[in-house]
């Protein structure tokens, strides 16, 4: 099957689960066209099965600000047409899924009937979506969709509660490739980090206002009180000079590193003992799946779909959102003793394991069968 797969070329968890369902499918023998703006971040190799295609926005003085949607429909339609895709498969329902619902309407003057499949990761529904402005788009955008999927079931509930829906919403969770994972690194110097008796405790994140970042850092300080420890902060963005500035302002300047981004994500987990997702909304909780297959136990709040993949009490521990006199405590009852924490290690592993791409991807190639039998309707 000819696949094209619009997403976030960013260090999102959307567009990584985008791009590496994408590579999969292509060891599948599926055909796949990743349309974008950039090489997405995850993308490394481009072969006979998996190609890229640019989407250029020309500047004109006219706009003040550049189409996007308008150039990737204009995109997607050259793209299919070229290269005979079978379906479309856009990740996000604005602007991804509204362009692909043009590019569906431009192809079918031409009588070529392309089905789409639209994935919603969370932040097209919770934070954009129900906002005034958009909310009407992206409604219609999940409406005309063939077949849409959301990657937890709290997200599912959230799309239903928010919007006027008329679709059937089929939940596919994210997920890991466990293969790609290794827990064996010989040049994971560990000591390049902390000392040998320090916990290495790490947060990875896009470090917007809703990662809660500064509850990160007043975890850490708490725990750091009564442990030695060293908080690694992996991520790029608005609240990362805050950060940087209450690390200081609390005394913590030398016990934590801010790595900024990198693709180098299981490398870096694979010395840390505890992860921190504090988060005030997530999804899913990807960055806590990454940690767990790399055995680091989870101290998260337990919103969204994060209770879908955090354990409380067996992988981690869930508290409400800002309790972090909890946080700091149940990541004490974790770190304190070598044993306690070896279970929990053991237990997030596990845990993860169950969402491996080999337990995800036929699910996706279910709903890509179900959608494809839209080609033939003629009906949008």
């Amino acid at each position: 099957m000819k696949i094209a797969i619009v997403c976030y070329p960013t260090f999102g968890g959307s567009g990584v689960v985008a791009t590496e369902l994408g590579i999969a499918l292509a060891e599948r023998g599926h055909e796949v066209h990743f349309i974008t703006y950039k090489q997405p971040v995850r993308l490394e190799l481009l072969g006979n099965n998996i190609h890229f295609h640019e989407v250029h926005v020309p500047e004109y003085p006219l706009f003040h600000y550049q189409p996007y949607e308008l150039a990737l429909s204009s995109k997607l339609v050259d793209t299919v047409k070229l290269y005979g895709i079978d379906l479309l498969h856009v990740h996000y329902a604005i602007p991804h899924a509204y362009a692909g619902y043009m590019a569906k309407k431009m192809l079918q003057e031409e009588g070529i009937f392309i089905p789409m499949i639209t994935t919603l990761h969370g932040t097209d529904i919770t934070l954009v979506g129900k906002h005034p402005f958009y909310k009407p788009a992206v409604n219609f955008s999940i409406n005309k969709s063939d077949v849409v999927t959301s990657v937890s079931d709290a997200l599912k509930k959230s799309t239903l509660d928010i919007f006027d829906i008329e679709k059937e919403i089929e939940v596919i969770p994210n997920f890991i490739d466990t293969s790609k994972y290794s827990l064996e690194y010989t040049d994971c110097q560990r000591s390049l980090m902390a000392q040998d008796d320090e916990r290495i405790i790490t947060h990875i994140s896009n470090f917007r206002k809703v990662k809660r970042i500064p509850d990160v850092i007043k975890i850490f300080n708490k725990v750091q009180k009564e442990i030695p420890a060293k908080l690694i902060m992996v991520g790029e963005g608005p609240e990362k000079e805050y950060a940087e500035q209450l690390c200081d302002d609390l005394g913590l300047k030398e016990k934590v590193l801010f790595l900024g981004n990198s693709t180098e994500i299981d490398r870096i987990l694979c010395f840390s003992d505890l992860f921190l997702l504090p988060s005030e909304s997530e999804s899913f909780g990807l960055a806590a799946l990454e940690a767990m297959i790399n055995k680091v136990a989870v101290i998260s709040s337990d919103v969204g779909g994060i209770p879908e993949v955090n354990k409380s009490g067996i992988s981690g521990f869930l508290s409400k959102v800002g309790d972090v006199d909890e946080m700091a405590s149940n990541a004490l009852k974790i770190l304190r003793e070598e044993a306690v924490l070896e279970k929990f290690k053991e237990n997030a592993f596990k845990i993860a394991s169950k969402f491996d791409i080999v337990h995800i991807l036929p699910l996706y190639e279910e709903v890509y069968e179900k959608a494809y039998k839209y080609r033939f309707k003629n009906t949008y």
